[in-house]
């Protein structure tokens, strides 16, 4: 399965000069925990960064000495951004996630272009519903083997 298949079509992005009261409202008001920093070259959405509700927790909250007011998404948003191609297979984009430790990448089309963000919630709902697929394929395969072949009469077994 490719990242295509399951990934939200539905990214809130913002540019890099967003201040972070206005992107925490953006998060909120869309009822997400990341915001991917994009920049619109040639024709296109191109994300550049991702900065999530927890970068403006722990790097801006949580430090006394920081003036949230001050800051921007480019001030937070990721050194360097991992991406996945829309065509690269699930397994392929969460080893991706591993090896980063990126809880979400954005994909991309052929030219860069974003075309939308997979999480590991949509991993997560994806292998369930394999699981799922075959587990209800192991009971139907038991069912018809017992419509196929009916228990032997007892005078027929002696």
């Amino acid at each position: 399965m490719k990242i295509k298949d399951i990934c939200s079509r539905v990214v809130v992005v913002a540019e890099p000069q967003t201040d972070l009261r206005e992107a925490a409202r953006m998060m909120r008001d869309h009822h997400v925990g990341a915001l991917i920093v994009i920049e619109k070259r040639d024709g296109a959405t191109r994300p550049i960064g991702i900065v999530t509700d927890r970068d403006i927790v722990v790097a801006v909250v949580a430090d006394p000495d920081v003036r949230p007011e001050a800051l921007t998404l480019r001030d937070l948003m990721s050194g360097e951004l991992s991406l996945a191609q829309e065509t690269d297979g699930v397994f392929e984009a969460v080893d991706k996630m591993q090896d980063t430790g990126a809880r979400r990448l954005p994909g991309v089309d052929a030219e860069g272009g974003l075309v939308g963000i997979l999480s590991l919630d949509d991993v997560l709902r994806m292998l369930a519903g394999e699981l799922t697929a075959l587990a209800l394929a192991s009971q139907r395969s038991i069912a018809r083997e017992a419509r196929a072949r009916p228990p032997l009469a007892a005078d027929r077994a002696a």
